[in-house]
């Protein structure tokens, strides 16, 4: 009999952005459950407090990522009550739907700051912690938008593959020094984002269809199993794993690289 792994994350302390729903919180259970101790950040108190409720041992953070006053809570509050930080998961909602001429002017800075300014920041901050434990560890949520643009999502296609681009910049500045830096793309994952896009079709049920068909799997991906993939980009064993664009999609992506 093949023994379970040990992922290496007993004794670690963690950041989770967008941890009371969703991927989130579905990636804040798989590092607990590792031996994790995990910092919970989002935007809605009642909300965030009830998704804690099933976590051991969770500190609770509520606020915008987009909010320096509340990242810079998150890591203090880490490091004093921990003493350490490890693992930096930077997650948050996607920007609005919509094509070049429905989006207003106002909306592209948002999104800045939204999906790509907050990872900057949040690591920016972490950093010299990431760095005394010598084994940090970085992963970024994106989308699949970083491979191949999806229709109606403008933001999405523009911003995050800057994501990308900042993160394999920093594995290269960070690989001496024993932190790795990863990000998931994932493709249509069963979460409240999901659902919400079809809305904005003219008939939801028929793009919900078309959108099965187009997976291999022909099905949702589950939050757990992104939470599964982002543990162990966090583990010991992928310590040589840095700098990659990781899709979880079904196989939906039909480029080769």
């Amino acid at each position: 009999m093949v023994p379970p792994m040990d992922l290496g994350l007993d004794g670690t302390a963690a950041i989770v952005g967008g941890a009371s729903s969703g991927m989130g919180l579905a990636i804040t259970k798989a590092l607990a459950a590792e031996g994790c101790a995990v910092t919970m950040l989002a935007r809605t108190p009642d909300r965030l407090e009830q998704a804690a409720a099933g976590v051991p041992n969770a500190i609770t953070v509520a606020g915008d990522v987009r909010d320096q006053a509340t990242i810079e809570r998150a890591v203090e509050q880490t490091v004093s009550q921990r003493g350490r930080l490890d693992i930096v998961v930077n997650n948050a909602g996607g920007p609005p739907p919509g094509t070049f001429e429905s989006t207003p002017a106002e909306a592209w800075a948002e999104a800045f700051e939204l999906s790509l300014n907050s990872a900057v920041r949040l690591t920016r901050l972490a950093l010299p912690h990431l760095r005394a434990g010598g084994r940090g560890r970085i992963v970024n949520i994106t989308s699949w938008s970083v491979r191949e643009p999806i229709p109606n999502l403008m933001l999405s296609n523009a911003i995050r593959p800057g994501v990308v681009g900042w993160a394999k910049t920093l594995s290269h500045e960070l690989g001496p020094d024993g932190i790795t830096v990863n990000t998931i793309a994932p493709g249509k994952i069963d979460t409240a984002r999901a659902h919400e896009l079809w809305q904005h079709q003219p008939d939801p049920d028929a793009a919900r269809e078309r959108d099965l068909a187009a997976i291999p799997t022909r099905r949702l991906g589950d939050p757990a199993e992104v939470a599964a993939a982002v543990a162990f980009l966090c583990s010991r064993q992928a310590a040589y794993i840095t700098g990659i664009v990781l899709p979880i999609d079904g196989g939906a992506l039909k480029g080769i690289w």
